[in-house]
């Protein structure tokens, strides 16, 4: 193993080299530079704290006593360089020790019981922010995090008898402790709820109120009773005053009323049984009201998110996430000289989340928007001729594409601003951005269903776009492309759907930028 210079060994050969603790850059700062322990001390800290004005002063100190003891300076220099991106991360031994403890017994639990791991992680996360990260990471990991269940679901974050992570019922706006508590305790007691009716005749009514079973119905801690969806315990028909839940909650009351009068002799048998109301059907909530109104309630998206429709756009257009914008907007706000003249183009699949409209100070409209994927949450502002050419778009719950670019302010060059140079409905994007369409597959794979849907769909979508396939046989190295020069079609879902189905074959789309 080698060394920058040859007497770092004595402190870095336990760690193969490399700074690893605060110690050992303060024993090395003494034995290259001859600095005292309280001047060792201070560059720790200062390190710690960065704090660029006594570091600056202190890597003087630093080369001067490494001249004094012969050392190679341009050596001494790129060690001082290491140290300061070592600083970023650096923690004295003791410390090191205990996370390097903690994060073996963590990364063992996430290996071999990564369920139930993934809800103590969950149930710990202090945001929001932290519990979409975590869930998104349980996703990754191949974890299914399902939404509350009045028959599953505990207070927190719980792990079901086959493996999943169940939402909490303690996460529900306008489900109270006492709610959850009867809830789980009649549960637990007499066995799950068969159904609606069956729950709300047992549960205590002043606990589980009509607010409680409205949060209930709307986040889906419902939905284990398959006789009814979500949009029934809302719907009022025509010419009636009360909706499904409103009569489900009058049926509980009536037959706790019932059971509590029939106590004396023969009772039950004067009391007849009190009839189920039947409540009216009615049509499935759209995909964004019911995940809207799933978060409305639980704060994050559980069951699906608005842009899962969109999977293919997300995959294969080009598209930058969120998380990528804020990254560039964080390295632009560093003070640099690398930054001037930066202006980098973003294409995003994006759900608004919000739409807000404001009055400037010289009386003009404009308007703040956010957006979110499903790695982050950007906001930003669309001034007056961008907020008149944009105000079709300019509405929460839309699925957009959005194109636009970080720019130096009007009068301030050292500040960025994102301006949007294009934006439309994400349902057109497949229509309007693509140039050409490429299949790569081997002949094999090529079945005569495959050709008959694509001639089909390419009569029924005639469009500008160019479709190519490539076909290749590995076991010969060959390559064979075949063009379609006198027909082209118009890319669309029903395309993009089959297109999908198909594992042997590979998809690549020459986008339009724009």
């Amino acid at each position: 193993m080698t060394y920058d210079v040859p007497v770092m060994e004595e402190y870095l050969a336990e760690t193969y080299g490399i700074n690893v603790y605060q110690e050992q850059v303060m024993l090395l700062s003494q034995k290259m530079a001859n600095f005292s322990k309280g001047d060792a001390d201070i560059l720790r800290k200062a390190m710690g704290k960065k704090q660029k004005a006594v570091l600056d002063k202190m890597k003087a100190q630093f080369i001067a006593g490494c001249k004094e003891n012969g050392h190679d300076l341009k050596m001494c220099d790129k060690v001082w360089t290491d140290w300061e991106a070592f600083a970023s991360y650096a923690f004295n031994k003791s410390h090191a020790t205990c996370y390097a403890f903690v994060a073996y017994q963590t990364a063992y639990l996430k290996a071999h019981y990564p369920a139930e791991y993934m809800a103590s992680v969950l149930n710990n996360a202090s945001n929001l922010e932290k519990i979409t990260f975590f869930m998104e990471e349980c996703k990754r990991m191949g974890l299914d995090v399902l939404p509350p269940d009045v028959n599953e679901s505990f207070n927190g974050f719980a792990v079901n008898k086959k493996g999943q992570v169940r939402f909490g019922l303690g996460g529900l706006k306008g489900v109270g402790e006492a709610a959850i508590e009867s809830i789980i305790e009649e549960r637990e007691k007499n066995g799950p709820y068969a159904t609606i009716f069956d729950m709300i005749k047992r549960v205590n009514q002043r606990a589980v109120n009509k607010k409680s079973l409205e949060a209930l119905a709307m986040s889906g801690a419902l939905d284990c009773f398959p006789e009814l969806h979500r949009a029934q315990y809302f719907h009022k028909p025509d010419g009636d005053n009360t909706n499904g839940l409103e009569k489900i909650i009058r049926f509980g009351q009536q037959a706790q009323a019932g059971s509590q009068s029939s106590g004396g002799l023969f009772g039950d048998e004067l009391m007849p049984e009190i009839q189920s109301p039947k409540i009216p059907p009615c049509d499935p909530w759209p995909l964004t009201i019911k995940l809207n109104n799933e978060r409305d309630v639980t704060g994050i998206y559980i069951s699906g998110h608005p842009l899962d429709d969109y999977r293919f756009e997300l995959k294969y257009y080009n598209m930058n996430t969120i998380a990528e914008v804020l990254e560039y907007q964080h390295q632009l706000s560093q003070p640099s000289d690398n930054n001037k003249g930066r202006e980098r183009s973003f294409r995003m699949a994006v759900y608004v989340t919000g739409a807000v409209e404001r009055i400037s100070r010289n009386n003009k409209q404009f308007g703040i928007m956010t957006l979110e994927d499903y790695t982050g949450k950007f906001e930003f502002a669309l001034w007056s001729e961008d907020f008149l050419r944009f105000t079709t778009h300019f509405k929460s719950g839309l699925c957009l594409y959005v194109n636009g670019a970080f720019k130096p302010r009007r009068f301030n060059d050292n500040e960025y601003e994102f301006k949007v140079q294009g934006m439309q409905l994400l349902q057109e994007v497949k229509r309007t951005h693509t140039r050409k369409l490429g299949l790569f597959t081997q002949p094999q794979h090529i079945t005569t269903e495959v050709i008959d849907f694509l001639v089909d769909n390419a009569a029924k979508h005639p469009g500008k776009c160019e479709v190519y396939m490539q076909l290749i046989d590995p076991q010969e190295d060959l390559t064979v492309k075949l063009h379609t020069f006198n027909r082209h079609i118009e890319m669309n879902d029903e395309l993009a759907h089959f297109l999908e189905q198909q594992p042997d074959i590979d998809i690549y789309i020459d986008t339009i930028n724009k």
